[in-house]
């Protein structure tokens, strides 16, 4: 057989049952990690493929906006955390009672325990001034710098590393401290590290703070707030 037909042959065939049960695998098992982080190093090759499983995420227009900044420095990171604590301290503000001293509880970033950190930005003028496909939405080169962060987390929890985003951070000085240029934003700060265990549910939901909404709930039927017609997809969907 010549082999450029088998391998195109290959690239167009299903994943295997073992290769699609993976695949959920690292979906289902994903964790938002803050707790659990291991000092063991993460080794240059399985970040290396982290990191190019990231870069074959689609982007619009291919225009791939996204950097990686791989920060190892306790000095940076040290800078990191006192932004989030200032940061940290605004939110609690905005629950009181039970709610606050609960909030206040909660573990929200690992950003010195794992050994190491990354900032994936979006540079915002890669591509030129028309970018093909984002004329209508031009955010969309942010929704395609958050695909990229999907591919690495889901990656990583398939090399067995957790994964923590830090969203509370004031991203123009998270810019600042990590000297990005004024047409790139710090999209995405993440905590990575190997990890003692991966929880068995999201840590907000395990401590209480949220629950997963029912599928049922969220599935529209050609327009919001409808009834699927194809009865068959309803009833599996709602048996979960």
């Amino acid at each position: 057989m010549n082999k450029n037909k088998s391998d195109a042959t290959d690239h167009n065939r299903p994943f295997s049952d073992k290769e699609a049960k993976g695949l959920y695998r690292a979906i289902h098992e994903r964790r938002d990690v803050r707790s659990q982080f291991l000092p063991d190093p993460i080794p240059p090759d399985v970040l290396a493929r982290l990191l190019g499983a990231a870069h074959h995420a689609p982007s619009v227009g291919f225009m791939q906006p996204w950097d990686f900044i791989v920060i190892d420095s306790t000095d940076v990171r040290q800078a990191v955390l006192s932004i989030f604590e200032k940061e940290n301290r605004k939110a609690a503000e905005n629950y009181q009672g039970d709610r606050n001293t609960q909030y206040k509880s909660l573990k929200l970033q690992g950003i010195l325990e794992s050994p190491v950190n990354l900032c994936i930005t979006c540079d915002r003028s890669r591509g030129g001034t028309h970018v093909l496909g984002r004329n209508s939405i031009v955010e969309t080169d942010l929704f395609s710098t958050c695909l990229a962060v999907q591919n690495f987390w889901l990656a990583a929890r398939a090399e067995g590393i957790g994964v923590g985003w830090v969203s509370i951070l004031d991203q123009d000085e998270l810019a600042s401290t990590l000297n990005l240029p004024e047409h790139v934003y710090p999209l995405a700060y993440l905590c990575l590290g190997y990890v003692s265990e991966f929880l068995d549910q999201p840590e907000l939901e395990k401590k209480g703070w949220r629950s997963r909404l029912p599928l049922s709930d969220l599935v529209h039927g050609n327009s919001w707030g409808e009834p699927l017609t194809e009865q068959a997809l309803d009833a599996q969907i709602r048996k979960g």
